[in-house]
């Protein structure tokens, strides 16, 4: 057995969360939170709608709840509903150590077989943060191929790791788990997120079901390889994968990785983020408006050269359009989930703004990094004025932390609709003593529609 991958079997079946730091707990929690919020607020699209029903009639009436919905399902397809709504409208969480979203790959699989299994609560955060852990450090050891999505790619494993863990599994299962999952994770492209084809919102979906069923299928008998992540992301998802990077202060208090993410506060893909932080900072500063604005230059990372679409044609191509995002931060003060509405895609003034965006590569900066900026604006006005600034953490990453009280509004924004003020608040409170619940289904019960 690869020595990376015994420590990190290891590690999953040693996660107590008695022996993890205040810190580490607090941090799963607001997770745990933030990732209901989203699942809640995105469970109201229609297509997201018409899903839930398809997985209570195809999966058959089951222990898990289908997160806004009136049914419930097995948990291989709540798992799906619930994941595939909790990223449709991109105000999920991430990771930029391990890249990806890792919550969005472990929480709503653990949320489900912690239902189906009767866990308490206590179980439930104990298996997020082994999976998140994972999900992250696979991530950190694998480069991408350029055109890979890492949506689902390792997420697959982070959804596997986390149905081990509330399974029981001894160490040799759950390494067999890794190794089913590394070789049923789904291969995606950035294609469906730059022309909004929503089928992209189906990536983390399918990695929590097929998770939860390599999982299954560990205790049927399959098998798999002796190494499944380095044969898939050295051969056909990446470039090349480092092991030893992955298990690199593994377990070390303050290094986990799920209190070193990062919360969205913009609804759009994180690649905007530090450049909607700078455009932000430049108009609170300088106190101008979109008619003074010539041109805006924006240095971003090399993949976000893909993501120069002026005029998206739906609201999930526009959460990946550089130029799109940045206009109507300008025109309209405005990121939240109702700036990428379909009625805001053809605001004339956006779209003129749009237009007089240019996005430069920047080789040195990577998401990755944080010893160098991540992005770097530069807005030209028609006074003759240049007004510059750059973003290293973007406000909501752990290096540039939003506030609880953000958090919290955050989730109560996304949740109130659904579950109206009043029951928005309970989560909030019952998610505070998660670890206390006898039983996960305390929470859960409280995530249906009012």
């Amino acid at each position: 057995m690869p020595d990376y991958l015994d420590r990190l079997s290891r590690f999953v079946c040693d996660t107590r969360l008695d022996d993890l730091e205040p810190s580490t707990v607090n941090a799963a929690k607001a997770v745990v939170l933030d990732t209901i919020g989203a699942m809640l607020a995105g469970s109201r699209l229609p297509e997201n709608v018409k899903l839930a029903q398809l997985a209570a009639k195809t999966g058959g009436q089951g222990p898990a709840t289908l997160l806004g919905q009136t049914g419930s399902a097995s948990a291989v397809f709540a798992a799906l509903s619930n994941a595939t709504a909790g990223v449709a409208l991109e105000m999920d969480e991430g990771n930029r150590l391990g890249g990806g979203h890792a919550a969005i790959h472990v929480i709503p699989a653990a949320l489900a077989v912690a239902e189906e299994r009767g866990a308490s609560g206590k179980e439930f955060l104990e298996s997020v943060i082994a999976g998140y852990e994972v999900t992250s450090r696979i991530g950190t050891g694998t480069k991408v191929k350029k055109a890979v999505h890492s949506h689902g790619t390792w997420g697959t494993i982070g959804s596997a790791v986390a149905t081990a863990k509330l399974m029981g599994f001894d160490q040799a299962q759950t390494t067999e788990a890794i190794n089913i999952a590394a070789s049923m994770s789904p291969a995606n492209t950035w294609a469906p997120c730059i022309e909004g084809a929503t089928v992209r919102n189906l990536y983390p979906g399918r990695s929590g079901f097929q998770g939860i069923m390599a999982a299954q299928l560990t205790l049927c008998g399959f098998t798999g390889l002796e190494d499944g992540p380095s044969d898939i992301y050295n051969n056909i998802l990446g470039e090349s994968f480092d092991a030893e990077a992955v298990v690199q202060e593994l377990g070390v208090p303050g290094a986990y990785r799920i209190q070193n993410n990062y919360f969205k506060l913009h609804a759009c893909c994180l690649y905007n983020h530090p450049v909607l932080n700078g455009v932000q900072a430049l108009l609170v500063r300088e106190k101008f408006v979109a008619d003074d604005v010539d041109r805006i230059k924006v240095e971003a990372p090399a993949l976000a050269t893909i993501m120069t679409d002026p005029e998206p044609e739906n609201m999930l191509a526009a959460k990946f359009s550089l130029p799109y995002a940045v206009a109507t931060a300008v025109v309209h003060n405005d990121t939240g989930i109702t700036a990428f509405y379909e009625d805001r895609l053809h605001d004339p003034t956006t779209l003129a703004l749009a237009r007089r965006v240019d996005i430069v590569a920047d080789p040195e900066m990577d998401l990755r990094r944080y010893d160098y900026p991540a992005a770097r604006v530069a807005i030209s006005l028609k006074d003759g004025r240049t007004l510059t600034e750059d973003v290293t953490a973007h406000h909501g990453d752990a290096q540039n932390p939003a506030s609880r009280e953000e958090l919290e509004g955050k989730f109560n924004f996304l949740a109130r609709d659904v579950l109206g003020d009043g029951g928005a608040a309970r989560v909030v409170e019952t998610v505070g003593y998660l670890d206390a619940l006898g039983n996960v289904r305390e929470l859960t019960r409280l995530l249906k529609p009012t």
